[in-house]
């Protein structure tokens, strides 16, 4: 269930009992360990525990600490020792000002040799920073730009640079730290971010989470962090769990690949994925992309989408969830026949329904479908984002003429349905309080804003 991204096993506390501990994360539910070293010796310590068991990768690469002696003789020695099968990545490498172990020159001309072996190789990277937060952005910024992916490890930065470092396309983990007493403004990071932007991790030996904390930490204890975590997020740990291990195959490769979910459960409701095809191009939209919810891959090719009586299967008895929602990485409308069929039989089986839609259903179908959602879809959800034509072009890839179109299907829709709410994805360039006003007083509807990571 859990993947712990980051575990020195090598460390002399762990000679004693280590196949005890390995066993206790099997038990534990830990399905794979990732251990990153710090120098050449414990890279070989490393390669050696991910060649004797299967469940454990290895990333190799000189940490920041040891970098004191530091020569670009090393490259090839780590470029060697990343041909194993169970390298996925070189780390634990980065910049670390919080002690004066090596020099900051050295530091960095490390850290930029080791992110050029990286891509030459094709492989992400595990980065340390501590009180380096200048040095380490300028220089993530031009190597992002080359195509590095990175996982930031036991983070401790500012919220704004967790934000662009998400933006450049970089994951974040949190430690046993995060379930300290006096780790608020970790806690606060994480609320501000997405459960797709993360990475579970003990940092074992250390960091240990509370109850254990003070004693020596391992992956075992992975399940305190999650638990924490998934309780911030409002999530079930099974969910956080899928989650973050559909994470680490997006950043490091390994786990299972997800199959497309034509339904997928978030909390007490069922969304159906009815198609990956959309006439619109949002900016904020990662369709073509990811197209991954929750851990739940929803790409898939118009060839893929299956009928309407796969999707009734799948949902069994609607009265199990608080709603059947018609939501996915595209617009539903698109296949406005399945999502009729599908939705009379949850309306006969005592279901509710939602179709989250961009209100552009009756152009695509080219005629008025409004009064169709009588009787099967009781809540209609319309993605507004903003009162200006030209704006909504921008953001919608879309001509003006489109924003009218929404306008026009939400007004109608209102007769046709229980309620009609109209949303805002929160952008910087998105005014939410004039957003709300319009949806409000000028359509008549109620109004939700949604959190943009």
């Amino acid at each position: 269930m859990f993947i712990d991204t980051h575990a020195h096993l090598f460390f002399p506390n762990y000679n004693d009992d280590l196949s005890s501990v390995i066993e206790r994360a099997k038990t534990e539910k830990v399905d794979y360990i990732i251990i990153p070293s710090t120098d050449l010796a414990s890279a070989a310590r490393a390669l050696s525990l991910a060649g004797k068991y299967d469940f454990i990768y290895a990333a190799i690469g000189i940490h920041p600490h040891d970098t004191k002696e530091w020569t670009p003789e090393l490259i090839p020695q780590i470029a060697e020792l990343a041909k194993h099968k169970k390298v996925i990545a070189i780390g634990e490498i980065g910049l670390d000002y919080h002690y004066d172990f090596s020099p900051k020159e050295m530091q960095i001309e490390a850290f930029k040799a080791q992110l050029d072996l990286a891509l030459s190789l094709d492989l992400p990277v595990i980065i340390h920073n501590r009180e380096s937060d200048a040095d380490m952005m300028e220089i993530m910024r031009e190597y992002s730009a080359k195509g590095i992916r990175a996982q930031f490890h036991c983070y401790n930065g500012s919220l704004n640079d967790a934000k662009e470092l998400i933006k450049l396309n970089h994951f974040i983990s949190f430690t046993g730290n995060i379930t300290f007493k006096k780790a608020d403004y970790l806690r606060n990071i994480l609320k501000s971010i997405s459960p797709e932007d993360i990475l579970l991790e003990t940092d074992s030996p250390f960091m240990t989470p509370v109850p254990f904390r003070g004693k020596r930490n391992e992956p075992s204890y992975i399940k305190y962090i999650a638990e924490n975590i998934a309780e911030i997020y409002n999530l079930k740990v099974e969910e956080l769990a899928r989650i973050t291990s559909g994470n680490v195959y997006k950043l490091f490769g390994i786990g299972k690949t997800n199959q497309v979910s034509f339904t997928y459960k978030i909390r007490d409701s069922l969304y159906i994925n009815v198609t990956n095809r959309c006439n619109a191009e949002c900016v904020f939209c990662d369709r073509k992309r990811e197209a991954v919810i929750s851990g739940y891959n929803l790409k898939m090719n118009k060839s893929e989408e299956p009928p309407a009586s796969k999707y009734i299967e799948e949902i069994g008895d609607p009265k199990l969830y608080k709603e059947i929602v018609f939501c996915g990485y595209g617009e539903p409308t698109i296949r406005w026949d399945i999502v009729k069929e599908i939705a009379n039989y949850v309306k006969t089986h005592g279901g509710s329904t939602r179709l989250n839609t961009n209100g552009h259903g009756s152009a695509i179908i080219k005629r008025d479908i409004t009064p169709e959602l009588e009787g099967l879809i009781d809540i209609v959800s319309i993605s507004l984002n903003t009162t200006d034509p030209q704006k909504y072009s921008e953001i919608m890839g879309l001509k003006p003429e489109y924003f009218y179109e929404m306008i026009n299907f939400a007004k109608k829709a209102k007769s046709f349905v229980k309620k009609v709410v109209m949303t805002a994805v929160t952008l910087n360039e998105i005014d939410i309080p004039s957003v709300q006003k319009f949806a409000e007083e000028e359509i008549g509807v109620e109004f939700r804003s949604r959190q943009y990571f």
